[in-house]
């Protein structure tokens, strides 16, 4: 199975994070390039403009945000970009980064829900 963790981008970057890959639309506030230690931006992967503003983080719009989300990630840009994460979680451990306070309602723990079952995102 591929090895995926999720950290949020603020937290420091270890080395047992593997790969680092931002996996939000936005540039986290406040965050140096160079403090924030990302392998890969992979904004084809977050949620859109749109979804995300309609989301605010309500926990009420938790359930229909993450069918919306993975309706968006069969994009073909986004389908490539995920086969792109699993084959870079093929070679080690690839950890998905957000910036939400949050750590139980955000896009990254949706993707990575995706990424550890195949083909979840396929129509």
């Amino acid at each position: 199975m591929p090895a995926f963790a999720l950290k949020r981008v603020y937290d420091p970057a270890e080395p047992e994070d593997g790969a680092r890959v931002l996996v939000d639309r936005l540039w986290p506030r406040g965050l140096t390039k160079e403090k924030a230690e990302i392998d890969l931006w992979a904004k084809e992967a977050a949620p859109s403009h749109e979804l995300r503003r309609w989301f605010a983080h309500k926990p009420e719009r938790w359930e229909e945000f993450q069918a919306r989300y993975r309706e968006e990630l069969k994009s073909p840009e986004a389908q490539e970009r995920i086969a792109e994460l699993r084959a870079m979680a093929r070679k080690g451990r690839v950890t998905l980064l957000y910036a939400a306070h949050d750590e139980a309602m955000n896009n990254a723990v949706v993707l990575l829900h995706l990424l550890r079952h195949k083909g979840a995102t396929r129509s």
